[in-house]
Formats: C-alpha cells, structure tokens, sequence
C-alpha cells in the first residue's frame, strides 16, 4: 500500500529541517546523506527515496530558502507602483527579509551561504529569476522616462552591481549595519535620476591615467 502522500510530505520536511540543523553545526561541505539518515532516525535508503542525491538536497534547501523571496518579488511586480517605488520595494522587501534571518539565527545563514557557494548552479536559476522580475521593472520604468539611451539587459547590469551590498547575502555578513533601507532608497533615487546615456556619448567618459 502506498504511503499517503501527506506522510510524504512530512517526512520530507523532516530530512530539511534535519539537514538545517546540521548544516548549522557542521557547515554545509561536510555532511553525507548517510549523515542525514542517521540524524533522522531512518535508514539510507529510505532518505534516498525522498532526495536521490546530496545535489537534489541541496536543490530542496535552495527552495526553501528562496521560497518566500520569490513571492516578494512577484507580489511587487505585480502591483500597481510607479517603476521607481517597484525597483526600491523589489531590494528593499527582500533585505529586510535577510537581515531577520541574519539576526534570527546568524550560523544558519552563513551555512546557507556556504551552501549555496558549494552548490551555485542551483542558486544561479534563482538569481535569473530576479534578473527577468528586475528587467520588467526597468521596461515599465523605460516607459516612463526612464534610463534612455540604455537597453535592457545593460541597465540590469549596471543596478545589480550598484546594489550589490543590499541583495549579496555574503556581503550584508559584512556590511550588516551600513546595507540598511534609509541608503538603499538614495541608491535607488541615484539610480533613477542618473543612470542614462545621453546619444553615443555618457555623461562622464574619464580615462586612466598616472596620478602624481
């Protein structure tokens, strides 16, 4: 008989919050699945029925942690917000998302960040993803006026390295008190009002040079 499927499901929470824990006290590189097995109280075999590898467990825990980040962003790019408030709600939602849980639980967070470095091709879907939800915002901002002279693709770009201290989990670890939602709204106001080309020329062209 097969096992109701809600039993599934909570099972399968179980091997998460099982391998949460761990990776709290062990860090991300160093656990098996024997190890999550065990931890559960299940045999190895039975683990491998609900997560066929360590790669589809980390894939599981990259969704549990991108889960409620990805609602945020598709709840604000969905609402009726002129682009400039949508773009500063797009960072802002999601950074005071991740300094709750930086605050919450500090080691968990640097496990998760370890994790994620160890197993980047599965975070780099979701950084896609907020890449498209990004470049459909700067389209309506484009609509409205904003960031002529740059395509698209070019002006996703440019705003992810300029707020890179406010979405980077690694470096809010490092910036924690300065990344805050009081300077992510100047960025985002910088951002709105300077990030142009005007013709074939930009408004600032320096070159190199020794200085003495």
């Amino acid at each position: 008989m097969a096992r109701p499927q809600v039993d599934m499901e909570v099972t399968k929470a179980k091997l998460l919050e099982t391998c949460e824990d761990m990776i709290r006290e062990r860090g991300a590189v160093s656990f098996t699945m024997t190890d999550i097995a065990q931890a559960a109280g299940m045999s190895q075999s039975n683990a491998y029925r609900f997560f066929a590898s360590k790669d589809e467990l980390a894939e599981a825990m990259a969704g549990r942690w991108f889960e409620e980040l990805t609602v945020m962003m598709e709840d604000v790019v969905a609402s009726d917000l002129p682009a400039r408030d949508k773009m500063y709600q797009f960072f802002a939602r999601r950074l005071e998302l991740k300094h709750q849980r930086l605050n919450e639980d500090p080691s968990l967070f640097a496990a998760y960040m370890e994790l994620g470095d160890e197993h980047f091709e599965v975070v780099r879907g979701y950084i896609d993803l907020a890449d498209h939800y990004m470049a459909t915002i700067i389209a309506e901002a484009m609509e409205e006026g904003h960031f002529k002279g740059l395509e698209i693709d070019e002006t996703v770009s440019l705003i992810n390295t300029m707020v890179q201290p406010f979405c980077n989990p690694t470096l809010m670890m490092q910036l924690h008190t300065l990344a805050n939602t009081e300077k992510l709204a100047m960025v985002i106001d910088t951002i709105f009002r300077g990030l142009h080309r005007d013709g074939d020329t930009r408004v600032f062209t320096p070159e190199l040079r020794q200085v003495s």
